[in-house]
């Protein structure tokens, strides 16, 4: 009996390519079928897959929730109805990288390294904070002036599917709109005037924004806009950037901003009176480990704060004036958490197959060289404290490095069961932090 060491990668990212890409839609029912292994090995490796009747294949656990299962005789499934919102956070491409030992009668062979693509489905429309706004037009304004309304959000992860294009209705003529794209692909909306009012004529107006987003077939929603002809605050804030990017400590003091918006407004008294707030976009978790002060825009450490080390945080700042209607303008504040502290590296073992958690067997007569084991080591410190290496004293197995935290053991010299039936050796990973840091990781082979 062959009983092989492997050690699980436990990145998603890794340097090496993918052996076969598959697609599947988000939300589709749990045990939906993705693939076939073997028939798709074969059109790229016909070799690789002689007596494939003796080919057996087993899905190597990973750290996560487990989204995929992969049969013995390599068909892939779905195990639950995925949600790429869920599934991704800021991401272009929603996917996961699922490894799958490949096993020939009791021989190991390799890994594959399969990657999901989960397609975003159009299954939210765009929304409107409200489904009707309040905006007042002077009768002294003249062609071409302007009023901020809301912009619609649609939480589809796809580009296509939460890309949102706007339209109006008008039936007066009277007014056009202007969506003016950000930086930070936000659109902020604008109702522009296209011909003087006469508020002795008709002092009020309905027209509707249509927002539609870019899915088959398209989903939409309807803002209406009660237009009023009044004098008006015609100046929104202005940020001093539309992107802050900021990195911190994750025992950042409470007391200390982590970063100052500025907003300035043209207007004067309370239509360039300025406040800040979280936006819309803004999540929850956000709002539970940040505090806003809304009259200096300093953006602090909530004092319930958990956060864990290298997170990183997107948040969404809106400078409000205190005009009537308000108008607003939103920035960006990126926030990395960074470590400074040394933690100790980390061995992940997986075996293929095994006697016990940290023992496997080998035939006499494997060849020197042989693959034995595969190694992956987590060190998630920054600078020297995260750069690690490793080694095994041993007289009968070496380690090889396959790249950065990635290695393999292999057989440094032939074993002759008379002469020595087992054989027990160390693992030792040791980072460059000061003081550095160690772990070992004991094994055995008989």
């Amino acid at each position: 009996m062959q009983l092989l060491l492997c050690v699980l990668l436990t990145f998603f990212h890794c340097s090496l390519s993918e052996d076969i890409t598959y697609h599947v839609e988000e939300e589709k029912n749990p045990y939906t079928y993705v693939g076939n292994i073997v028939a798709d090995l074969k059109k790229s490796d016909s070799s690789f897959l002689k007596n494939k009747d003796l080919i057996t294949f087993s899905q190597l656990q990973q750290k996560g929730e487990q989204l995929f299962n992969v049969t013995k005789t390599g068909k892939l499934y779905t195990v639950q109805t995925l949600d790429a919102e869920s599934v991704c956070s800021y991401e272009k491409e929603c996917f996961e990288i699922i490894k799958v030992a490949v096993h020939k009668s009791k021989t190991f062979m390799k890994i594959l390294k399969i990657k999901v693509i989960i397609e975003d489905i159009n299954d939210h429309q765009p929304e409107f904070p409200t489904e009707e706004v309040n905006i007042q037009f002077s009768e002294r304004d003249g062609k071409g002036a302007k009023l901020s309304i809301p912009n619609a959000v649609d939480n589809d992860m796809s580009y296509e599917n939460s890309l949102i294009t706007y339209e109006l209705k008008d039936d007066d003529s009277y007014f056009s709109l202007l969506v003016d794209k950000q930086a930070n692909e936000i659109s902020t909306l604008g109702i522009i005037l296209e011909k003087k009012l006469d508020r002795e004529t008709k002092d009020n107006y309905n027209i509707e924004v249509i927002a539609k987003d870019g899915g088959t077939p398209p989903k939409q929603s309807i803002l209406n806009v009660k237009i009023s002809v009044e004098d008006e605050n015609d100046n929104k804030p202005e940020f001093s950037q539309h992107v802050y990017n900021v990195s911190i400590e994750h025992k950042h003091k409470k007391n200390i901003p982590v970063v100052t918006l500025s907003a300035s407004d043209l207007d004067i008294g309370r239509n360039g009176k300025i406040s800040y707030y979280f936006a819309r976009k803004t999540t929850e978790k956000v709002k539970r480990n940040f505090n806003l002060d809304e009259n200096t825009g300093k953006l602090y450490l909530a004092t319930s704060s958990k956060i864990d080390k290298e997170e990183s945080f997107k948040i969404y700042i809106e400078a409000r004036d205190d005009g009537s209607p308000p108008l607003s303008s939103i920035a960006t504040v990126k926030v990395n958490v960074i470590n400074q502290h040394n933690n100790p590296p980390n061995i992940d073992v997986n075996f293929i197959s095994t006697q016990n958690h940290n023992t496997a067997t080998i035939l006499e007569d494997i060849k020197v060289g042989s693959f034995i084991a595969y190694v992956m080591v987590t060190d998630n410190d920054v600078g020297h404290n995260g750069q690690v290496n490793c080694h095994i004293k041993d007289d009968t197995f070496k380690l090889q490095s396959m790249g950065s935290k990635e290695y393999k053991i292999v057989l440094k010299k032939a074993v002759d069961r008379e002469t020595q039936e087992h054989y027990h050796f160390t693992v030792s990973c040791e980072d460059k932090g000061l003081p550095a840091l160690k772990t070992d990781k004991d094994l055995s082979i008989q």
